[in-house]
Formats: structure tokens, sequence, C-alpha cells
């Protein structure tokens, strides 16, 4: 990936976190520009602050070195900050993960594949508080088993004018 496409991207990623409301900085001295290792991205919203490092690929796996995510924990933990690992790939959203979350390969690298990214990041609405991911097997730890089947017979009886609307209002109250 061109250096000018990940520039874009960053720039994509401040304007949307913009968007949804956060106080947001593109640090331009990231990367090679100064000794200093900064992330890509801060951003808050007064409540929540994320030292954001940012990639994006056409498709190919993303690959982070040891080193890049250790900087970037290192200055989360010292700004105050959560370090998060921002990646999107071609044609998707932006999606979000902890450090610890990622893949950690052989030789001590880290990598996200975009099935990985879809399946189990932290989708923008996520991560900017807009929704809350639920998964099927919470919807179906609520306890709720369907209907309540007193009220599909009340609901029966008025379909098959056994019982009147009135009659079955009071019975439901």
């Amino acid at each position: 990936m061109s250096q000018a496409k990940g520039d874009r991207r960053e720039r994509e990623l401040v304007n949307e976190l913009d968007a949804a409301g956060f106080a947001v900085m593109r640090a331009p001295a990231s990367g090679s520009a100064t000794e200093r290792e900064l992330p890509d991205v801060l951003a808050g919203d007064g409540e929540v602050f994320y030292a954001i490092e940012a990639k994006s690929s056409s498709g190919d796996p993303i690959y982070l070195t040891g080193e890049e995510v250790e900087a970037l924990i290192f200055f989360a933990q010292n700004f105050g900050a959560k370090p998060r690992i921002g990646v999107r790939f071609d044609r998707e959203d932006w999606y979000f993960f902890h450090p610890g979350d990622l893949h950690v390969t052989d030789g001590g690298n880290y990598r996200v594949k975009k099935e990985t990214a879809i399946a189990d990041g932290t989708d923008f609405d996520e991560f900017v508080g807009r929704s809350e991911k639920v998964t099927l097997e919470e919807v179906g730890e609520d306890g709720d088993d369907g209907p309540d089947e007193d009220v599909l017979r009340v609901l029966n009886a008025v379909k098959q004018d056994v019982m009147d609307v009135e009659e079955a209002a009071e019975l439901l109250e």
C-alpha cells in the first residue's frame, strides 16, 4: 500500500471520528518522521480517550511489527488513553482491536486478516458508542422463549370471534 493511500485512510478516520463527536487529531509526525514513536490518531470524547494505530489494506492480511504495537501501548499508558489498532480493508468499514486481541505470529509480529476483522473486530458504530454488538448466543440468553402463551390464546379467541376486543383487553391488563 502506498504512503499516500495510508495517509488518506488516516485522514478519513480522523474525519469520521470528528463527525461522531470526538475531539481528534492525526499525529503528522507518526512513523519515521520523528524518533519518538507516536500513534497515528488521538481521539477522545470527554469520557474515553484512544491512541490509535491505523492500518489499511486492499485485502491482504495487515501486519504490525512487535515494536509498533509495543510503542502504541507504551504511549497510550503514559498518555492515559486506550490503545487500539484500527484496520480498514478496501470496500469495508473500520474495525478496531485492543492489541491483546490480535494474532501474534511466530516472529513476534501482529496480524489481522480481513475475515477476522469483520467477525471479531469492533465496528465503527460500536467504537464510537452508537451501537453495541450482540451475538445470537446473547440474544438467546435473555430468557425470552417467545410470546406468552396466555396472551396468544386471548388473541386467538379474538381472531376467531369467540371473545370481543374489550373483554380481551380486560383479561390482558
